[in-house]
């Protein structure tokens, strides 16, 4: 049961952004404009990002909604399984796995990025915009999966409620 009085039929960061709308509005903003806008990430990717913060933070609302998401962007269920559990050898490009060795170093704290784990990122291609949005991305979710699980909302545990929230969410968008 939340801490708080919310509205039961909505779970997650859902009931959180219904709860306060003043403050939901910057929070759908900012997520629509870096997991849908312009980048040359795709969503997929970028999905990927949100689902392995989520996962070592140990959010399940979160963890299981954007790996959906990102099920669905890449078309298989495959790459996020494996990601969360082995980030060294999932069958992704270095580009990629280099951005999510970043992200993963931001959800321990934003100090634990290296220049190293920056460098490595630029050698496999990564842009400067790339390296800041996987690092914005990574701090968003942080603070997303610690609002849902600190104010302990309610988690679905059917995939089906999970894979048709993916379904709208990838056409409606998060604003």
């Amino acid at each position: 049961m939340a801490y708080i009085q919310l509205d039961e039929n909505l779970p997650g960061l859902l009931s959180l952004l219904e709860y306060r709308h003043d403050t939901a509005k910057p929070i759908r903003e900012l997520t629509q404009f870096l997991l849908r806008g312009p980048s040359s990430l795709s969503e997929g990717e970028r999905e990927l990002i949100a689902a392995l913060v989520s996962y070592k933070n140990q959010c399940k609302f979160c963890t299981a909604s954007h790996t959906a998401l990102a099920d669905l962007f890449l078309g298989e269920p495959f790459t996020a399984a494996e990601m969360k559990h082995n980030l060294k050898t999932v069958l992704i490009d270095e580009k990629l796995r280099a951005l999510l060795q970043i992200a993963a170093l931001v959800q321990q704290n934003g100090q634990n990025v290296t220049n190293e784990a920056i460098e490595k990122a630029k050698a496999e291609g990564a842009t400067d915009i790339e390296i800041h949005d996987t690092v914005l991305i990574a701090s968003l979710f942080s603070m997303c999966n610690r609002y849902v699980d600190g104010l302990n909302t309610f988690t679905p545990s059917q995939p089906a409620f999970y894979r048709e929230m993916a379904e709208k969410l990838a056409t409606t968008g998060y604003a």
